[in-house]
């Protein structure tokens, strides 16, 4: 099964609390309330989130976390590789592949277009996407499904 891991899935929430506060400063404790996160796994997940200049952490009394840029111009992609890396559906369809069956197998152009869809499908969507209602939030599954055709 597809799936991302929960941290990435925690790390998107944490990121859609920040968004619908732009102007605030957010302490971890203030995230963790809001989310119902525990404190520790707040902290887990925003070291990475920081280190990729998604948030910016902020010393001080008044210290605490914001978005390090506009919500509409981080991408659900940029979550993902924050959390757990380039998207490689597969050995061989990353970039560095050290699959031992590479030379004698067809598969590996195949399932790097694989890897490419999902990796533009992710692209396509914004944080900014995911403040919206659900109902109001336009997903291009068809272009995503005509593009899989062409595999």
């Amino acid at each position: 099964m597809l799936r991302v891991t929960r941290l990435t899935d925690y790390a998107t929430l944490l990121l859609t609390v920040l968004a619908a506060r732009p102007q605030d400063v957010l302490s971890a404790s203030q995230l963790a309330e809001q989310t119902r996160l525990e404190l520790t796994t707040v902290s887990k997940v925003l070291k990475p989130l920081a280190q990729v200049g998604l948030i910016d952490g902020l010393r001080g009394v008044n210290g605490g976390y914001r978005l390090a840029r506009e919500a509409s111009d981080i991408r659900l992609i940029d979550i993902v590789e924050a959390m757990e890396g380039p998207i490689e559906m597969t050995e061989c369809s990353g970039e560095h592949s050290r699959c031992e069956q590479q030379p004698h197998c067809g598969l590996t152009p195949h399932w790097r277009r694989v890897n490419d869809v999902i990796a533009d499908a992710l692209r396509d969507v914004t944080l900014a996407q995911l403040l919206a209602p659900a109902s109001r939030m336009t997903l291009p599954p068809r272009r995503i499904a005509a593009r899989l055709a062409t595999v």
